[in-house]
């Protein structure tokens, strides 16, 4: 019987690390994580990507038509290329010294940043075939 009660804990305790709820998500940024995950414009007048995987920034807002159309694409990309690609979202009704930065005029804008190189930035809210092409073309994930 302890045996049994001892095995039920354990799966108890292991189960929930293989749900869904475990998988990559999109990660929201402030002023400050941006300056310590993706570049530190304080400390670098050149860009220089501080990430060790290729990103997306969505920046959008809760009150954004559009934008509430990317979120689930966001999403299903964060499980999809867990790993691969860090999905990260900005509201720009807080974080406005990024916003101003970006020059975002429009939202939803995302940003994609490859490991090398320059990003390139997108608006509108884009169907997710165009999303995944833009990852394997810009970011060079597969």
């Amino acid at each position: 019987m302890k045996i049994i009660i001892f095995l039920v804990i354990v799966l108890m305790t292991i189960l929930p690390l293989f749900s869904e709820e475990t998988l990559s998500k999109p990660e929201h940024l402030t002023l400050e994580t941006f300056k310590e995950k993706v570049f530190d414009f304080e400390v670098n007048k050149e860009w220089k990507f501080k990430g060790e995987i290729p990103a997306i920034i969505d920046f959008y807002a809760d009150w954004c038509g559009p934008c509430k159309q990317v979120a689930p694409i966001m999403e299903e990309l964060a499980k999809e290329y867990d790993g691969k690609v860090k999905i990260y979202k900005i509201d720009t009704e807080v974080e406005r010294e990024l916003v101003g930065m970006f020059g975002i005029k429009s939202i939803p804008s995302i940003l994609f940043i490859p490991k090398e190189g320059q990003p390139q930035m997108t608006t509108g809210a884009l169907p997710k075939e165009n999303f995944v092409q833009i990852i394997e073309e810009v970011l060079k994930v597969k």
